[in-house]
C-alpha cells in the first residue's frame, strides 16, 4: 500500500486517524520543528502555517528544504489572507503551492488527493553510519557485511536512531515517534526493544553503539 506522512504545524480540525482510500494510505502527524521528526514511511508532505509560535511559517519552509529527511516533501503553506504577495513569498522561501485557512481534515485531504502525486519508482536509499548500515528498500540491517536479524520494532527502532545519530530521545519519544501513540504501550516497552536491538548487534561484533543516558534515554552514537 502507497503511504502519503503529513506533517501538520497545528491541531487538525476533523481528527488525525488515518485516511485510507483505494491502495493509499494517509498519515497524518502532528509536528513542530523542536520536536524530533516522526518515522516517515511514505511519501513526505507538510501543511505548513504562516504564523507558527517559535519562528515564521516561512522560515519553517526554508529549514525544510535544507533538512535531507524533508527536502522532497511537498510543502503546502497555509496563509492568513488571500494576497499576492504573501503567496509570492512563499513559493520563494520554497512551498510548492498554498492554501487560504483556517484548513480542516477534509481540506487537508482534497488538497492531496487533488494533486493525486504519480507513483513512482524510486532508487533504494541506504543509511550508512561507520560500519553500520541499513538497506531501507530490502529492510536489512548489515555490520560491515554480516547481516542483523532483527524484528520489525527493533528494525523501526534503528532505522530512526540512524537517521539522527548522537540525538538522545526519552522513551515517549521514540514511541510517539515510531507510531505507537494509538496502543496502550507501556515506556518500559522502549527498554525491551533496546535489549534486543542492542544484542542483536553485539552478536555481529558492532559493540555497543546504543547508550543509555541516564534519567533522559538512549542515543545512538556516531562512530
Amino acid at each position: 500500500m502507497r503511504q502519503i506522512d503529513i506533517l501538520l504545524t497545528e491541531t487538525l480540525p476533523g481528527g488525525h486517524d488515518p485516511f485510507v482510500h483505494g491502495d493509499l494510505r494517509v498519515q497524518f502527524h502532528r509536528w513542530t520543528w523542536a520536536s524530533p521528526l516522526p518515522l516517515l514511511d511514505g511519501q513526505p508532505w507538510a501543511f505548513v502555517d504562516w504564523v507558527l509560535p517559535e519562528m515564521s511559517g516561512l522560515e519553517l519552509c526554508r529549514r525544510l528544504r535544507c533538512d535531507p529527511a524533508t527536502e522532497q516533501a511537498h510543502v503546502t503553506m497555509i496563509l492568513e489572507e488571500d494576497e499576492a504577495e504573501a503567496k509570492r513569498r512563499a513559493l520563494r522561501a520554497g512551498a510548492d503551492d498554498y492554501i487560504v485557512g483556517p484548513v480542516d481534515r477534509g481540506a487537508v485531504l482534497d488538497r492531496v488527493l487533488s494533486v493525486q502525486i504519480p507513483e513512482r519508482e524510486t532508487p533504494g536509499r541506504t543509511l550508512q553510519l561507520g560500519n553500520l548500515s541499513l538497506d531501507l528498500a530490502a529492510l536489512q540491517a548489515r555490520w560491515k557485511d554480516t547481516p542483523i536479524a532483527l524484528m520489525p520494532n527493533e528494525l523501526r527502532l534503528l532505522r530512526y536512531l540512524m537517521e539522527q545519530p548522537g540525538k538522545v530521545f526519552s522513551r515517549g519519544q521514540l514511541i510517539a515517534a515510531l507510531g505507537k501513540n494509538d496502543q496502550p504501550i507501556d515506556e518500559r516497552t522502549v527498554d525491551a526493544w533496546v535489549s534486543r536491538l542492542r544484542r542483536a548487534l553485539r552478536e555481529v561484533g558492532a559493540g555497543y553503539p546504543l547508550r543509555t543516558v541516564r534519567s533522559l534515554g538512549y542515543v545512538l552514537d556516531k562512530p
